[in-house]
Protein backbone atom coordinates (compact mmCIF):
# COMPACT_ATOMS: atom_id res chain seq x y z
CA UNK A 1 0.00 0.00 0.00
CA UNK A 2 1.21 3.77 -0.74
CA UNK A 3 2.13 5.06 2.62
CA UNK A 4 0.45 8.35 1.87
CA UNK A 5 -2.99 5.96 2.17
CA UNK A 6 -1.85 5.25 5.51
CA UNK A 7 -2.79 9.09 6.65
CA UNK A 8 -6.41 8.56 5.40
CA UNK A 9 -6.71 4.74 6.43
CA UNK A 10 -5.57 5.02 9.89
CA UNK A 11 -8.32 7.96 10.73
CA UNK A 12 -10.91 5.53 9.47
CA UNK A 13 -9.64 2.77 11.60
CA UNK A 14 -9.52 5.34 14.29
CA UNK A 15 -13.41 6.27 13.73
CA UNK A 16 -14.41 2.52 13.53
CA UNK A 17 -13.00 1.76 16.92
CA UNK A 18 -14.05 4.66 18.57
CA UNK A 19 -17.44 3.95 17.32
CA UNK A 20 -17.31 0.75 18.89
CA UNK A 21 -15.11 1.98 22.38
CA UNK A 22 -17.16 1.39 25.66
CA UNK A 23 -15.75 3.85 28.50
CA UNK A 24 -13.12 6.27 28.66
CA UNK A 25 -10.20 4.16 28.89
CA UNK A 26 -10.66 2.66 25.82
CA UNK A 27 -11.37 5.68 23.80
CA UNK A 28 -7.88 7.26 25.31
CA UNK A 29 -6.50 3.71 24.02
CA UNK A 30 -7.70 4.12 20.52
CA UNK A 31 -6.70 7.95 20.57
CA UNK A 32 -2.96 7.15 21.57
CA UNK A 33 -2.75 4.38 19.30
CA UNK A 34 -3.94 6.31 16.33
CA UNK A 35 -2.63 9.67 16.79
CA UNK A 36 1.10 7.86 17.63
CA UNK A 37 1.21 5.86 14.87
CA UNK A 38 0.49 8.51 12.64
CA UNK A 39 3.48 10.83 14.65
CA UNK A 40 5.57 7.92 13.77
CA UNK A 41 4.07 7.52 9.91
CA UNK A 42 4.80 11.20 9.28
CA UNK A 43 8.40 11.08 10.76
CA UNK A 44 9.14 8.38 8.54
CA UNK A 45 7.71 10.02 5.75
CA UNK A 46 10.19 12.93 6.62
CA UNK A 47 12.92 10.55 7.19
CA UNK A 48 12.43 8.85 3.28
CA UNK A 49 11.74 11.61 1.54
CA UNK A 50 14.69 13.75 2.54
CA UNK A 51 16.55 10.53 1.83
CA UNK A 52 15.58 10.08 -1.41
CA UNK A 53 16.14 13.52 -2.53
CA UNK A 54 19.80 13.68 -1.05
CA UNK A 55 19.91 10.54 -3.33
CA UNK A 56 19.25 12.38 -6.15
CA UNK A 57 15.94 11.93 -7.13
CA UNK A 58 13.92 15.13 -8.59
CA UNK A 59 10.85 14.40 -9.24
CA UNK A 60 8.11 16.94 -8.46
CA UNK A 61 6.21 14.66 -6.48
CA UNK A 62 7.06 11.45 -4.69
CA UNK A 63 5.23 9.00 -3.68
CA UNK A 64 2.13 9.28 -6.36
CA UNK A 65 -0.72 6.87 -6.83
CA UNK A 66 -3.98 8.06 -8.28
CA UNK A 67 -7.25 6.03 -9.79
CA UNK A 68 -10.72 7.27 -11.24
CA UNK A 69 -13.37 8.27 -8.88
CA UNK A 70 -15.78 9.83 -10.97
CA UNK A 71 -15.17 9.35 -14.36
CA UNK A 72 -17.58 11.73 -15.74
CA UNK A 73 -16.22 14.89 -14.86
CA UNK A 74 -12.58 13.48 -14.71
CA UNK A 75 -12.08 13.67 -11.14
CA UNK A 76 -9.58 11.09 -9.58
CA UNK A 77 -8.56 10.23 -6.20
CA UNK A 78 -4.54 11.80 -7.07
CA UNK A 79 -1.74 11.33 -4.42
CA UNK A 80 1.55 12.86 -3.93
CA UNK A 81 3.57 14.78 -1.88
CA UNK A 82 6.53 17.02 -2.02
CA UNK A 83 8.83 19.08 0.75
CA UNK A 84 5.82 21.43 1.46
CA UNK A 85 3.29 18.77 1.83
CA UNK A 86 5.25 16.53 4.16
CA UNK A 87 6.05 19.42 6.14
CA UNK A 88 2.59 19.98 6.91
CA UNK A 89 1.83 16.42 7.46
CA UNK A 90 4.36 16.81 10.11
CA UNK A 91 3.10 19.56 11.62
CA UNK A 92 -0.47 17.93 11.42
CA UNK A 93 0.54 14.70 13.27
CA UNK A 94 2.32 16.79 16.59
CA UNK A 95 -0.52 18.88 16.71
CA UNK A 96 -3.04 15.71 16.36
CA UNK A 97 -1.10 13.83 18.67
CA UNK A 98 -0.31 16.74 21.58
CA UNK A 99 -4.23 17.40 21.34
CA UNK A 100 -4.62 14.07 21.99
CA UNK A 101 -3.15 14.42 25.70
CA UNK A 102 -4.51 18.24 25.84
CA UNK A 103 -8.25 16.48 25.65
CA UNK A 104 -7.46 13.42 28.11
CA UNK A 105 -10.24 14.91 30.17
CA UNK A 106 -12.85 16.18 28.22
CA UNK A 107 -16.25 16.25 29.15
CA UNK A 108 -18.86 15.16 28.52
CA UNK A 109 -20.01 12.58 25.14
CA UNK A 110 -15.99 12.24 25.19
CA UNK A 111 -16.35 9.42 22.38
CA UNK A 112 -18.45 11.54 20.47
CA UNK A 113 -15.58 14.40 21.00
CA UNK A 114 -12.92 12.05 19.95
CA UNK A 115 -15.37 11.13 16.55
CA UNK A 116 -15.80 14.59 15.51
CA UNK A 117 -11.85 15.40 16.25
CA UNK A 118 -10.50 12.37 14.16
CA UNK A 119 -12.63 13.33 11.73
CA UNK A 120 -11.53 16.78 11.74
CA UNK A 121 -7.88 15.45 10.83
CA UNK A 122 -8.74 12.98 8.79
CA UNK A 123 -9.91 16.09 5.95
CA UNK A 124 -6.37 17.74 6.99
CA UNK A 125 -3.95 15.03 5.98
CA UNK A 126 -6.35 14.10 2.77
CA UNK A 127 -5.92 17.84 2.00
CA UNK A 128 -2.50 18.09 1.89
CA UNK A 129 -2.14 14.48 0.29
CA UNK A 130 -4.20 15.14 -2.49
CA UNK A 131 -2.95 16.27 -5.83
CA UNK A 132 -6.92 16.26 -7.43
CA UNK A 133 -8.46 19.73 -7.01
CA UNK A 134 -11.53 18.29 -6.48
CA UNK A 135 -10.77 15.67 -4.27
CA UNK A 136 -8.70 18.43 -2.27
CA UNK A 137 -11.97 20.50 -2.09
CA UNK A 138 -13.95 17.43 -0.58
CA UNK A 139 -10.89 16.59 1.97
CA UNK A 140 -11.05 20.51 2.66
CA UNK A 141 -15.04 20.14 3.59
CA UNK A 142 -14.33 17.28 6.02
CA UNK A 143 -12.23 19.42 7.42
CA UNK A 144 -14.38 22.45 8.01
CA UNK A 145 -17.50 20.85 9.16
CA UNK A 146 -17.00 19.04 12.20
CA UNK A 147 -16.05 22.28 13.57
CA UNK A 148 -19.91 23.51 14.10
CA UNK A 149 -20.28 20.68 16.76
CA UNK A 150 -16.79 20.81 17.94
CA UNK A 151 -17.05 24.40 18.73
CA UNK A 152 -21.16 24.64 19.55
CA UNK A 153 -21.33 21.47 22.11
CA UNK A 154 -17.80 21.41 23.62
CA UNK A 155 -16.83 24.87 23.33
CA UNK A 156 -16.92 28.20 25.95
CA UNK A 157 -18.58 31.68 25.77
CA UNK A 158 -20.62 32.69 22.97
CA UNK A 159 -20.79 28.81 21.31
CA UNK A 160 -23.39 28.65 18.98
CA UNK A 161 -22.85 32.09 17.94
CA UNK A 162 -18.93 31.94 17.30
CA UNK A 163 -19.45 27.77 15.38
CA UNK A 164 -22.43 29.73 13.52
CA UNK A 165 -19.96 32.37 12.47
CA UNK A 166 -17.21 30.63 11.51
CA UNK A 167 -19.31 28.03 9.50
CA UNK A 168 -21.10 30.21 7.38
CA UNK A 169 -18.19 32.69 6.65
CA UNK A 170 -16.05 29.21 6.10
CA UNK A 171 -18.57 28.29 3.76
CA UNK A 172 -18.93 31.12 2.09
CA UNK A 173 -14.99 30.85 1.06
CA UNK A 174 -15.81 27.42 0.06
CA UNK A 175 -18.57 28.89 -2.61
CA UNK A 176 -15.78 30.77 -3.87
CA UNK A 177 -13.67 28.09 -4.04
CA UNK A 178 -16.13 25.75 -5.88
CA UNK A 179 -16.73 28.59 -8.37
CA UNK A 180 -13.01 29.05 -8.54
CA UNK A 181 -11.97 25.15 -9.22
CA UNK A 182 -14.47 24.61 -12.05
CA UNK A 183 -13.69 27.71 -13.54
CA UNK A 184 -9.72 26.41 -13.24
CA UNK A 185 -11.01 23.02 -14.76
CA UNK A 186 -13.01 23.99 -17.66
CA UNK A 187 -11.20 27.40 -18.60
CA UNK A 188 -7.83 25.40 -18.94
CA UNK A 189 -9.67 22.63 -20.98
CA UNK A 190 -7.99 19.77 -19.05
CA UNK A 191 -9.11 16.49 -18.85
CA UNK A 192 -8.36 16.18 -15.49
CA UNK A 193 -8.71 18.03 -11.86
CA UNK A 194 -5.08 16.85 -11.90
CA UNK A 195 -2.94 20.05 -10.52
CA UNK A 196 0.36 19.46 -12.19
CA UNK A 197 -1.46 18.44 -15.05
CA UNK A 198 -2.84 21.51 -15.39
CA UNK A 199 0.05 23.68 -14.43
CA UNK A 200 2.28 22.06 -16.65
CA UNK A 201 -0.02 22.99 -19.34
CA UNK A 202 -0.44 26.35 -18.29
CA UNK A 203 -2.93 27.18 -20.65
CA UNK A 204 -5.93 29.23 -18.80
CA UNK A 205 -6.74 31.97 -20.56
CA UNK A 206 -5.28 35.26 -19.37
CA UNK A 207 -8.61 36.74 -19.01
CA UNK A 208 -9.83 34.32 -16.70
CA UNK A 209 -7.29 33.92 -14.56
CA UNK A 210 -8.34 37.38 -13.85
CA UNK A 211 -11.81 36.38 -12.67
CA UNK A 212 -10.91 32.92 -11.04
CA UNK A 213 -8.00 34.01 -9.59
CA UNK A 214 -9.80 36.37 -6.93
CA UNK A 215 -12.24 34.04 -6.76
CA UNK A 216 -9.77 31.07 -5.48
CA UNK A 217 -7.48 33.31 -3.27
CA UNK A 218 -10.37 34.61 -1.34
CA UNK A 219 -12.23 31.08 -1.10
CA UNK A 220 -8.51 29.93 0.77
CA UNK A 221 -7.42 33.35 2.26
CA UNK A 222 -11.31 33.43 4.35
CA UNK A 223 -9.62 30.33 6.27
CA UNK A 224 -6.21 31.86 6.40
CA UNK A 225 -7.93 35.31 7.93
CA UNK A 226 -7.46 37.31 5.11
CA UNK A 227 -8.95 41.10 5.96
CA UNK A 228 -11.41 41.49 6.08
CA UNK A 229 -12.61 38.18 5.92
CA UNK A 230 -11.10 37.37 9.52
CA UNK A 231 -13.60 38.28 11.59
CA UNK A 232 -15.24 34.42 12.49
CA UNK A 233 -11.70 33.75 13.74
CA UNK A 234 -11.01 35.23 16.86
CA UNK A 235 -14.83 34.44 17.86
CA UNK A 236 -14.21 30.92 16.82
CA UNK A 237 -10.71 30.39 18.82
CA UNK A 238 -12.44 32.10 21.75
CA UNK A 239 -15.05 29.85 21.90
CA UNK A 240 -13.33 26.52 20.76
CA UNK A 241 -12.25 23.83 23.04
CA UNK A 242 -8.65 23.38 23.90
CA UNK A 243 -7.58 20.84 21.63
CA UNK A 244 -9.73 21.89 18.81
CA UNK A 245 -8.06 25.46 19.45
CA UNK A 246 -4.97 23.94 19.02
CA UNK A 247 -5.63 22.40 15.77
CA UNK A 248 -7.75 24.74 14.36
CA UNK A 249 -5.24 27.50 14.64
CA UNK A 250 -2.08 25.31 14.58
CA UNK A 251 -3.06 23.14 11.51
CA UNK A 252 -6.27 24.20 10.16
CA UNK A 253 -5.63 27.45 9.22
CA UNK A 254 -2.58 26.86 7.27
CA UNK A 255 -4.94 25.05 4.70
CA UNK A 256 -5.57 28.90 3.56
CA UNK A 257 -2.14 29.56 3.02
CA UNK A 258 -0.83 25.96 1.66
CA UNK A 259 -4.42 26.22 -0.80
CA UNK A 260 -3.33 29.92 -1.86
CA UNK A 261 0.41 28.89 -3.07
CA UNK A 262 -0.85 25.65 -4.51
CA UNK A 263 -3.90 26.50 -6.29
CA UNK A 264 -4.34 29.49 -7.16
CA UNK A 265 -0.45 31.14 -7.23
CA UNK A 266 0.40 28.23 -8.85
CA UNK A 267 -2.10 27.21 -11.30
CA UNK A 268 -2.69 30.75 -12.78
CA UNK A 269 0.53 32.83 -12.59
CA UNK A 270 -0.33 35.92 -14.77
CA UNK A 271 -3.22 36.67 -12.97
CA UNK A 272 -1.19 36.07 -9.74
CA UNK A 273 1.47 38.72 -10.64
CA UNK A 274 -0.94 41.38 -11.83
CA UNK A 275 -3.00 41.40 -8.94
CA UNK A 276 -0.87 40.62 -6.60
CA UNK A 277 -0.79 44.06 -4.96
CA UNK A 278 -4.26 44.57 -4.10
CA UNK A 279 -3.82 41.30 -2.13
CA UNK A 280 -0.55 42.51 -0.38
CA UNK A 281 -2.46 45.36 0.59
CA UNK A 282 -4.72 43.32 2.28
CA UNK A 283 -2.43 41.17 4.09
CA UNK A 284 -0.58 43.80 5.38
CA UNK A 285 -4.04 45.49 7.22
CA UNK A 286 -3.71 41.99 8.57
CA UNK A 287 -0.88 41.97 9.94
CA UNK A 288 -0.90 45.12 11.42
CA UNK A 289 -4.48 45.40 12.35
CA UNK A 290 -4.46 41.92 14.16
CA UNK A 291 -1.35 42.63 16.37
CA UNK A 292 -2.59 46.42 17.22
CA UNK A 293 -5.94 44.56 17.85
CA UNK A 294 -4.32 42.20 20.14
CA UNK A 295 -2.85 45.41 22.66
CA UNK A 296 -6.68 46.40 23.44
CA UNK A 297 -7.91 42.65 24.36
CA UNK A 298 -8.06 41.31 28.06
CA UNK A 299 -9.07 37.95 27.15
CA UNK A 300 -6.33 35.51 26.89
CA UNK A 301 -7.82 33.70 23.81
CA UNK A 302 -8.97 36.17 22.07
CA UNK A 303 -5.11 37.76 22.55
CA UNK A 304 -3.92 34.71 21.12
CA UNK A 305 -6.60 35.05 18.25
CA UNK A 306 -5.95 38.45 16.90
CA UNK A 307 -2.19 37.37 17.35
CA UNK A 308 -3.23 34.42 14.89
CA UNK A 309 -4.93 36.88 12.43
CA UNK A 310 -1.36 38.74 12.31
CA UNK A 311 0.79 36.14 11.70
CA UNK A 312 -1.25 33.92 9.75
CA UNK A 313 -1.28 37.13 7.38
CA UNK A 314 2.53 37.13 7.45
CA UNK A 315 1.93 34.03 5.65
CA UNK A 316 -0.13 35.48 2.46
CA UNK A 317 1.86 38.66 2.66
CA UNK A 318 5.38 36.43 1.82
CA UNK A 319 3.36 34.08 -0.42
CA UNK A 320 2.50 37.39 -2.67
CA UNK A 321 6.05 38.97 -2.58
CA UNK A 322 6.85 35.76 -5.10
CA UNK A 323 10.82 35.86 -4.10
CA UNK A 324 12.55 32.37 -3.58
CA UNK A 325 13.26 33.52 -0.11
CA UNK A 326 9.99 35.00 1.02
CA UNK A 327 8.22 31.75 -0.01
CA UNK A 328 10.40 30.11 2.09
CA UNK A 329 10.15 32.06 5.39
CA UNK A 330 5.90 31.71 4.47
CA UNK A 331 6.02 27.84 4.67
CA UNK A 332 8.43 28.63 7.92
CA UNK A 333 5.88 30.66 9.47
CA UNK A 334 3.30 27.93 8.58
CA UNK A 335 5.34 25.16 11.05
CA UNK A 336 5.98 28.06 12.93
CA UNK A 337 2.94 29.37 14.14
CA UNK A 338 1.19 26.17 13.92
CA UNK A 339 3.66 24.91 16.99
CA UNK A 340 3.38 28.13 18.86
CA UNK A 341 -0.23 28.66 18.70
CA UNK A 342 -0.90 25.20 19.75
CA UNK A 343 1.38 25.63 22.82
CA UNK A 344 -0.15 28.88 23.60
CA UNK A 345 -3.77 27.43 23.28
CA UNK A 346 -2.34 24.53 25.38
CA UNK A 347 -1.03 26.55 28.11
CA UNK A 348 -4.31 28.93 27.63
CA UNK A 349 -6.68 26.18 28.48
CA UNK A 350 -4.65 24.70 31.21
CA UNK A 351 -4.72 28.00 32.98
CA UNK A 352 -8.35 28.59 32.79
CA UNK A 353 -9.26 24.98 33.76
CA UNK A 354 -7.86 25.73 37.00
CA UNK A 355 -8.85 29.20 37.59
CA UNK A 356 -11.91 29.51 35.44
CA UNK A 357 -11.09 32.90 33.96
CA UNK A 358 -9.50 34.23 31.04
CA UNK A 359 -9.79 37.46 31.97
CA UNK A 360 -5.97 38.60 32.60
CA UNK A 361 -7.11 41.87 34.70
CA UNK A 362 -8.11 39.05 37.18
CA UNK A 363 -4.80 36.61 37.49
CA UNK A 364 -1.80 37.70 38.81
CA UNK A 365 1.16 36.20 40.51
CA UNK A 366 0.04 32.67 38.61
CA UNK A 367 3.88 32.19 38.81
CA UNK A 368 4.24 31.12 42.59
CA UNK A 369 0.80 28.84 42.11
CA UNK A 370 1.82 27.18 38.88
CA UNK A 371 5.23 27.41 38.08
CA UNK A 372 5.07 25.36 35.42
CA UNK A 373 2.62 26.13 33.32
CA UNK A 374 3.81 30.26 33.99
CA UNK A 375 7.23 29.25 32.32
CA UNK A 376 5.77 27.44 29.37
CA UNK A 377 3.57 30.58 28.68
CA UNK A 378 7.03 32.52 29.02
CA UNK A 379 8.63 30.45 26.85
CA UNK A 380 5.70 30.49 24.13
CA UNK A 381 5.43 34.47 24.84
CA UNK A 382 8.91 34.68 23.99
CA UNK A 383 9.10 32.16 20.70
CA UNK A 384 5.64 34.38 19.65
CA UNK A 385 7.58 37.98 19.72
CA UNK A 386 10.48 36.45 17.66
CA UNK A 387 13.65 35.53 20.32
CA UNK A 388 16.42 34.15 18.64
CA UNK A 389 16.72 30.48 19.32
CA UNK A 390 12.97 29.87 18.47
CA UNK A 391 10.97 29.26 15.11
CA UNK A 392 9.42 32.76 15.26
CA UNK A 393 12.59 34.38 15.08
CA UNK A 394 13.47 32.40 11.39
CA UNK A 395 10.49 32.34 10.26
CA UNK A 396 9.71 36.33 10.20
CA UNK A 397 13.26 37.10 9.63
CA UNK A 398 13.14 34.94 6.79
CA UNK A 399 9.90 37.00 5.77
CA UNK A 400 10.89 40.37 5.74
CA UNK A 401 14.68 39.41 4.18
CA UNK A 402 13.13 37.79 1.48
CA UNK A 403 9.94 40.33 1.38
CA UNK A 404 12.57 43.62 1.14
CA UNK A 405 14.43 41.99 -1.51
CA UNK A 406 11.84 42.30 -4.45
CA UNK A 407 11.10 44.58 -6.95
CA UNK A 408 9.82 47.88 -6.40
CA UNK A 409 9.26 50.95 -4.01
CA UNK A 410 5.51 49.55 -3.42
CA UNK A 411 7.09 46.16 -2.11
CA UNK A 412 9.66 47.51 0.26
CA UNK A 413 7.27 50.24 1.66
CA UNK A 414 4.55 47.70 2.65
CA UNK A 415 7.51 45.49 3.51
CA UNK A 416 8.67 48.06 6.52
CA UNK A 417 5.37 48.72 7.23
CA UNK A 418 4.47 44.96 8.28
CA UNK A 419 8.03 45.07 10.57
CA UNK A 420 6.21 46.67 12.71
CA UNK A 421 4.15 44.09 13.90
CA UNK A 422 7.11 42.92 15.93
CA UNK A 423 7.14 45.61 17.83
CA UNK A 424 3.46 45.65 18.87
CA UNK A 425 3.80 41.71 18.79
CA UNK A 426 6.80 42.20 21.79
CA UNK A 427 4.12 44.88 23.53
CA UNK A 428 0.83 42.84 24.06
CA UNK A 429 3.10 39.47 24.76
CA UNK A 430 5.12 41.26 27.56
CA UNK A 431 2.14 43.45 28.39
CA UNK A 432 0.08 40.09 29.17
CA UNK A 433 3.60 38.07 30.77
CA UNK A 434 4.01 41.13 34.03
CA UNK A 435 0.20 41.56 34.19
CA UNK A 436 -0.50 37.24 35.04
CA UNK A 437 2.18 35.88 35.93
CA UNK A 438 4.65 38.69 38.15
CA UNK A 439 3.65 39.97 41.67
CA UNK A 440 1.64 38.56 44.41
CA UNK A 441 -1.87 36.62 43.88
CA UNK A 442 -4.80 38.44 44.56
CA UNK A 443 -7.48 36.43 44.00
CA UNK A 444 -7.47 34.01 47.63
CA UNK A 445 -8.81 31.30 45.86
CA UNK A 446 -6.14 31.22 43.57
CA UNK A 447 -3.67 30.22 45.95
CA UNK A 448 -5.14 27.00 46.42
CA UNK A 449 -4.48 25.95 42.50
CA UNK A 450 -2.10 22.81 41.47
CA UNK A 451 0.10 23.27 38.81
CA UNK A 452 0.28 21.15 35.87
CA UNK A 453 -0.84 16.96 36.02
CA UNK A 454 1.38 14.51 33.78
CA UNK A 455 -0.60 14.74 30.82
CA UNK A 456 -0.10 18.47 30.65
CA UNK A 457 3.66 18.59 31.20
CA UNK A 458 3.98 16.16 28.63
CA UNK A 459 1.60 17.97 25.97
CA UNK A 460 3.75 21.58 26.74
CA UNK A 461 7.23 20.01 26.57
CA UNK A 462 6.77 17.82 23.39
CA UNK A 463 5.59 22.12 22.08
CA UNK A 464 8.60 23.47 23.56
CA UNK A 465 10.83 21.39 21.82
CA UNK A 466 9.71 21.37 18.64
CA UNK A 467 9.90 25.19 18.82
CA UNK A 468 13.12 25.65 20.21
CA UNK A 469 14.26 22.39 17.26
CA UNK A 470 12.62 24.45 14.24
CA UNK A 471 14.46 28.21 15.57
CA UNK A 472 17.95 26.22 16.53
CA UNK A 473 18.45 23.70 13.91
CA UNK A 474 15.79 25.39 10.76
CA UNK A 475 17.52 24.73 7.76
CA UNK A 476 16.69 20.62 7.58
CA UNK A 477 13.22 21.89 7.15
CA UNK A 478 14.11 24.82 4.67
CA UNK A 479 16.04 21.99 2.89
CA UNK A 480 13.03 19.77 2.84
CA UNK A 481 11.17 22.24 1.16
CA UNK A 482 13.37 23.70 -1.10
CA UNK A 483 12.04 21.48 -4.06
CA UNK A 484 8.25 22.28 -3.79
CA UNK A 485 9.05 26.33 -3.01
CA UNK A 486 11.26 26.57 -6.31
CA UNK A 487 8.77 24.74 -8.62
CA UNK A 488 6.33 27.08 -7.75
CA UNK A 489 8.41 30.00 -8.02
CA UNK A 490 9.58 29.02 -11.41
CA UNK A 491 5.87 29.01 -12.32
CA UNK A 492 5.26 32.42 -11.21
CA UNK A 493 8.87 34.20 -11.58
CA UNK A 494 10.36 32.06 -14.96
Amino acid sequence: MNILNLFVVIPLMMLAALWLSRGTRQIRTVMVTGSTLLLALSVYLTVDFIAQRNAGVTAAQLYTDSWCWYPSLNISYSIGVDGISVAMILLSSIIVFTGTFASWNVRPHTKDFFLWYVLLSLGVYGFFISTDMFAMFMFYETALIPMYLLIGVWGSGKKEYSAMKLTLMLMGGSAFLLMGILGIYYGSGATTMNIHEIAAKGNIPVGLQYIFFPMTFVGFGVLGALFPFHTWSPDGHASAPTSVSMLHAGVLMKLGGYGCFRIAMYLMPQAANDLAWIFIILTTISVVYGALSAISQTDLKYINAYSSVSHCGLVLFALLMMTRTSCTGAILQMLSHGLMTALFFALIGMIYGRTHTRDIRQMQGLMKIMPFLAVGYVIAGLANLGLPGFSGFVAEMTIFVGSFMADGTFHRTVTIIACTSIVITAVYILRVVGKILYGEPVNEEHKKLTDATWDERFTVICLIICVAGLGIAPMWVSNLINNGVSDIITTLKP
